[in-house]
């Protein structure tokens, strides 16, 4: 009765004699009505049983009430109530040596899995550090005492009789168990108070360190683009084509290796800066803000301006070296020029200076006369070659020549002596001319043969210079006007010899007439000093040199064949992967508007498309080999395409980075869809309801396009007052800078927010009250007891003192800490 009584928490009526057996069985059926009132449910068992003392029915009904009332109620990670308890006990005994708790009857005869469970909770109770695995009696009792003395645990076994039997009774060790277990459920309110606060902070130190990571970036990238920039502004010409097409190398280099691995760094820091954003706002914590100019739009802005430079930089190399070349070519004009010009001055002034008229005979008076005609027409002759040098002079000035210096001087040199043989030339002339009356008319052959002596030598001398003067061109076209004009010019010859012959005739004449009438001759023509040796000899150098035009021309005109051959196969190429490369950005905005499958679908076949993209890269480099050779060549514009090196540059380092945005915000999308909960079918209909209103395939939604789109999936925002405050409220939630859009990764978060189950900051300050024994502080060893190690120091190195009334020395303040988590307040 007693036993019934404390069951049900009746008093029974004691039976009297005589019916002693009926008050009995009723008043066991009142127990058993009441315990099959709380769920136990009773087989095979009757209050007769009882009564009548059936040892194993009435036992088993004990069990069974034990299980229903210590035990069922016992739940570790929803297991059974004894699978519960067993794995309990093996959490709680893991750190001990020793002790391995497997089951509830043989694991626990040596006493150490009892004594372990005190220690755990009360190390104060138990030495554990003293006990031995082969003392047996020993532990157990030390364990009973000191679970009866201070926990209140009733001491329900024996320690001789579980040491003295080899299977000891599995109901009784688990019974017994469970009084530990409740005795210490306080403790398992704390350890799940310390894994919340171990998740929140675990989250929060990966935060901070991809807040880090970001910085780190972004500096070294901003850092980098400020060390090159100067670089690229530095437009200090050099003096050399050598040096200046080093420069030009230079830049390659910096496009074909320095520039693309920070042109994914760029990449990887926006997709690093979006990722952390929306982890911040699954966690509920707040947005990041980085230090101060460095921004993503910090970073784009100096890209920017790096790339506005960079442009810049090319087109002045390629300036500069067409400058550079025209410089040479004039240059080296102006020295075969002023050479040839220079050896015939040689000794002019010195024969124009003499006066050898003086004592000279009439014929020889007038022969020196005749002489100075002819050389005063060779002197006209040569004007325009003076002219031609100081013209050439005048512009490799005005091309700021390195070398100007030297050319002016040598150009003033030519000029003032030209002057002076002016001034001489007219001086001799006076003079021959007063003493002409005293003169004889000089033999007409001889004068005769001067003056066409001198012009026939004079256009060998300017066929010669012709024939061996540079040229520099840049078209097939150029090289056949050079080709034409030197056909034409041999098309000459046939006259000139002509002329030559005749000559070479009057000379002949003379001679002859010398020798038939014994004219006393010195033996040379005394009006010129061309010799018929060097009119035979600067023709044979004439017809030396028309072959090696030949040739010059014939190497050129391959040349630009070859040339040409590089802008066909370079435009062929580029009018191939251009048109690609916008059908590629075309097909991803596409895809990214988009539903086939669920988003992991779509990664994958984003991760596909993206390793088509790559593997696409060989016809990029293959391009860019042929624009070297192209550049190399010195080739400036290409008829054949309107794509440059620099237009397809740029648009495969969109491409490229294109689709690793794409690929990142659906890898943001999975990461919402998961944190919040939402399920495939409701992110495809989020999709749905935002691509029917995303009519221009921007990716974003105007603010009627979002009203419309929260209208088609049930939302009440009607035009009244109060429609037009709620809408409010939303655009400041998924608009929070006002730019008047809203991205799908600002709608989906909405969507899901407002039944998300995250953490909060009332939550995880509950569970530090839990941890510090409902007190308003908490303590160093209280963190570091139930805390792993490393967060325990993160929330002591963070947490300000507590200044309370009821503070003690070295007392936490774990509720502004909280608060701090969520960005309530200052860490």
């Amino acid at each position: 009765m007693l036993l019934l009584e404390v069951i049900s928490g009746e008093r029974l009526a004691k039976p009297e004699r005589g019916k002693m057996r009926v008050h009995k069985i009723s008043n066991v059926n009142k127990a058993l009505d009441f315990i099959a009132s709380k769920g136990v449910k009773l087989v095979s068992i009757g209050a007769e049983e009882i009564v009548d003392g059936n040892v194993k029915m009435t036992l088993g009904m004990i069990w069974t009430i034990i299980l229903r009332f210590a035990i069922q109620d016992i739940s570790v990670e929803e297991t059974s109530a004894k699978e519960g308890l067993l794995l309990w006990c093996q959490r709680k005994t893991a750190p001990y040596k020793n002790v391995n708790i497997q089951n509830f009857h043989i694991s626990w005869k040596d006493g150490l899995g009892f004594c372990a469970l005190i220690h755990r909770h009360r190390p104060e109770l138990i030495d554990y550090g003293k006990l031995r695995k082969d003392d047996p009696l020993t532990n157990l009792n030390t364990a009973f005492d000191v679970a009866e003395k201070y926990l209140d645990i009733p001491k329900m076994l024996d320690a001789e009789d579980i040491v003295g039997t080899a299977r000891p009774d599995e109901k009784a060790i688990m019974t017994y168990v469970s009084s530990f277990y409740h005795a210490f459920s306080g403790a398992q309110k704390a350890e799940t108070a310390a894994n919340r606060i171990c998740k929140v902070l675990a989250v929060n130190q990966e935060n901070e360190q991809l807040m880090e990571d970001y910085e780190k970036l972004a500096s070294d990238l901003l850092e980098w683009i400020r060390r090159t920039i100067p670089w690229l502004e530095n437009r200090v010409p050099e003096n050399t084509m050598h040096a200046m097409q080093q420069k030009l190398e230079d830049f390659r280099d910096y496009r074909r290796l320095h520039k693309p691995p920070k042109v994914q760094e760029k990449c990887q820091l926006e997709i690093n800066f979006n990722t952390l954003q929306t982890k911040l706002r699954l966690s509920n914590r707040p947005a990041f803000m980085p230090s101060e100019g460095r921004m993503v739009s910090d970073i784009n802005n100096a890209w920017g301006c790096l790339e506005q430079v960079e442009k810049g930089y090319e087109e002045w190399l390629l300036n500069e070296i067409r400058r550079l070349e025209r410089l040479d070519h004039l240059a080296e004009k102006f020295r075969q020029k002023a050479s040839i010009h220079e050896a015939w001055t040689d000794g002019k002034e010195a024969m124009l200076r003499q006066k050898d008229y003086e004592t000279a005979t009439l014929s020889e008076i007038k022969a020196l006369l005749k002489k100075h005609e002819a050389f005063e027409s060779d002197l006209a002759a040569h004007q325009d070659r003076v002219e031609q040098i100081a013209a050439i002079a005048q512009e490799l000035n005005e091309l700021d020549y390195y070398d100007s210096p030297s050319v002016n001087a040598r150009c003033q040199k030519i000029c003032d002596q030209w002057d002076n043989l002016g001034a001489l030339t007219q001086k001799r002339r006076e003079a021959l001319e007063r003493t002409e009356k005293l003169l004889e008319t000089i033999d007409q052959l001889y004068l005769e043969y001067a003056k066409r002596a001198a012009p026939f030598n004079n256009w060998m001398e300017g066929a010669m210079e012709d024939l061996q003067d540079t040229f520099i061109v840049h078209t097939i076209e150029e090289i056949q006007g050079l080709t034409t004009a030197h056909e034409q010019f041999k098309a000459t010859l046939p006259d000139a010899d002509k002329e030559r012959l005749a000559i070479l005739g009057i000379h002949n004449e003379v001679s002859k007439i010398v020798q038939t009438y014994h004219v006393n001759m010195a033996g040379t023509n005394p009006y010129t000093t061309i010799t018929p040796q060097e009119i035979n000899g600067k023709w044979d150098h004439v017809r030396q040199l028309v072959p090696r035009r030949d040739q010059a021309l014939t190497e050129e005109h391959a040349r630009q064949q070859h040339n040409e051959r590089l802008r066909k196969q370079f435009g062929a190429q580029a009018n191939v992967i251009g048109p690609w490369i916008q059908t590629k950005m075309e097909e991803i905005g596409r895809i990214s508007i988009e539903m086939h499958g669920t988003l992991e679908d779509q990664l994958s076949h984003l991760r596909q498309y993206e390793k088509s993209i790559v593997n696409y890269k060989p016809k990029i480099d293959q391009l860019e080999g042929d624009h070297q050779l192209i550049q190399e060549a010195l080739i400036f514009d290409n008829k054949h395409t309107n794509y440059t090196m620099e237009h397809i540059r740029v648009g495969w380092e969109q491409l490229l980075t294109t689709i690793a945005r794409t690929i990142n915000e659906v890898e943001n999308q999975i990461l919402t869809r998961d944190a919040k909960g939402i399920s495939q079918e409701q992110m495809n209909e989020f999709r749905a309801s935002f691509n029917h209103f995303d009519r221009d395939h921007s990716g974003t939604l105007g603010p009627e396009e979002f009203k419309a789109c929260l209208i088609s999936l049930g939302y009440d925002i009607g035009n009244d007052p109060q429609g037009e405050a709620e809408f409010a409220r939303i655009m400041s939630i998924v608009d929070p800078n006002r730019l008047g859009v809203v991205t799908f990764q600002a709608f989906i978060d909405f969507m899901s927010r407002e039944t998300a189950d995250t953490d909060t900051a009332d939550q995880v300050m509950a569970s530090f009250k839990i941890l510090a024994g409902d007190k308003n502080y908490i303590t160093m060893d209280e963190l570091r007891r139930e805390l792993p190690p490393d967060q325990a120091e993160y929330c002591i190195a963070r947490m300000a003192p507590y200044t309370g009334p009821d503070s003690v020395p070295g007392a936490l303040d774990y509720m502004s800490f909280s608060t701090a988590l969520y960005g309530e307040s200052d860490l």
